[in-house]
């Protein structure tokens, strides 16, 4: 099929998507009858929609293309993967509202912008190993960081007393949390095995263009560290959960996409990684 063509019906397929859960999320009566798995399923055809489109947009002869927004892209492919595919056993899809519409704004945003920076067919494995897991990081810590929001508006309805429908949809409290901290532990656990294969793997973790993007990870691993022992030794929960998770969050983001948006939007850099 026509890449164009299969952009555009993965974005109709996340934004009804997105809509259908809002509805059973923000309403009750007729709205709470659409299945909870309608919303599910058709945010997986636009998964695989969306899949097919980067399939033909980023694996070309010249080897894998992670530019800017065709990284983005990818993150929003697998996250929303990675989501979809959780909600079928545990109720995670409300994530999906922010997440959703975000995932169909890069497919846009790749349509519009094109760009080229390329892992190199002759790649080494661990290159493409450490890439790999570092998309897997980001992507855990971007579902996070939405689920932190969540739990946090959550906990300050319940406190101020005020439970209206869209609090009353979602699961209990400590289910909420319960969520959050797996998705940080795991993201943790596959952040450090990003940064220890960046170390094996790449010639020089410091070299000047890498220096900035390995620091700051270093530091969202600190973040996200300090976040996991304050959990695990202070029961840390509510406004301090979010705002270390949002903190590591950033920091993260700067770390990947802050350099290489400056690199190949602002001085329209292009090349090959590896």
């Amino acid at each position: 099929m026509n890449s164009f063509l299969l952009a555009i019906a993965a974005v109709v397929c996340y934004l009804v998507s997105a809509l259908i859960i809002a509805m059973r999320l923000f309403h009750s009566g007729n709205d709470r009858r659409i299945p909870r798995h309608a919303g599910i399923a058709l945010g997986l055809v636009g998964v695989l929609l969306h899949g097919l489109f980067l399939y033909q947009q980023v694996v070309t002869d010249n080897g894998i293309n992670l530019g800017f927004f065709d990284a983005a892209s990818v993150i929003s492919w697998t996250i929303l993967l990675i989501l979809l595919l959780s909600a079928i056993p545990k109720p995670v899809e409300n994530l999906g509202i922010a997440l959703l519409p975000l995932a169909a704004l890069t497919i846009l945003l790749q349509l519009r912008f094109p760009s080229s920076m390329f892992l190199a067919p002759d790649a080494p494995w661990g290159l493409r190993i450490h890439v790999l897991i570092s998309l897997l990081a980001y992507s855990l810590f971007s579902m996070a960081s939405v689920q932190a929001i969540l739990l946090a508006i959550q906990d300050h309805h319940l406190r101020h007393r005020h439970p209206g429908g869209f609090i009353r949809s979602l699961p209990p409290l400590q289910t909420m949390e319960e969520l959050l901290f797996e998705m940080i532990g795991t993201g943790f656990i596959l952040l450090t095995l990003a940064l220890i294969s960046g170390f094996m793997f790449l010639q020089d973790m410091f070299a000047q263009h890498l220096v900035h993007k390995t620091i700051l990870s270093i530091v969202a691993w600190l973040v996200f560290g300090a976040l996991l022992w304050g959990r695990f030794r202070y029961g840390w929960r509510g406004q301090k959960a979010l705002i270390w998770t949002l903190v590591g969050f950033v920091v993260l983001m700067l770390a990947y996409f802050g350099s290489k948006f400056v690199i190949e939007v602002v001085l329209k850099g292009g090349g090959t990684v590896g």
